[in-house]
């Protein structure tokens, strides 16, 4: 797994016309999309990045050879990616299970309701500001479902046999409502 990618950032806008990029970082501090190592990009190639500040819902950082705002236009989309052997190990909690989580980790397990059915699978994860959200694809279905990523919703995850546990309440509809 030590050459294993995992995205750390993308490349979302130009900002100003003397080229600087804005980066929309995925890391918990946003200035550490920078303090893992070298990014590279999709292909493979070395993208440096030279921060320059905070920026609403990112980070703004000069890249070498970008100098006008068509240059740094060329580059939005971007991903910005680290190899998996650069990033710190996580904390583990008494009886070996993991108390944090990498992203990547995550997308794709097996989705599990406590009495053992199986549910779906983990789509993706998202935050748009008020924490971390799991989107869910139920097994028979084309729609998705979001529930928040926490102890009470999330009750288990076991990464060693590609597993999560959601709580029963938060994929069934016990509102009332027969919309």
């Amino acid at each position: 797994m030590a050459d294993e990618r995992l995205l750390l950032g993308e490349i979302v806008a130009a900002h100003g016309i003397k080229g600087l990029v804005k980066v929309r970082s995925f890391t918990q501090a946003p200035e550490d999309v920078v303090a893992y190592g070298p990014l590279h990009d999709g292909g493979g190639k070395v993208v440096e990045l030279s921060l320059r500040g905070p920026t609403k819902g990112g980070m703004l950082a000069a890249v070498p050879g970008v100098s006008s705002r068509t240059d740094a236009e060329a580059m939005k989309g971007t991903q910005l990616f680290v190899t998996r052997d650069m990033l710190p190990e996580l904390p583990h909690v008494e009886g070996g299970g993991a108390e944090e989580f990498y992203h990547a980790d995550l997308i794709g397990l097996a989705v599990e309701l406590p009495n053992g059915t199986a549910f779906g699978r983990i789509k993706a994860m998202h935050n748009f500001g008020a924490g971390d959200l799991l989107e869910l694809q139920p097994a028979a279905s084309k729609e998705t479902i979001m529930v928040p990523f926490n102890r009470d919703a999330v009750p288990v995850v076991d990464l060693a046999n590609s597993r999560v546990v959601v709580a029963d309440a938060v994929v069934n509809d016990d509102d009332g409502d027969d919309e």
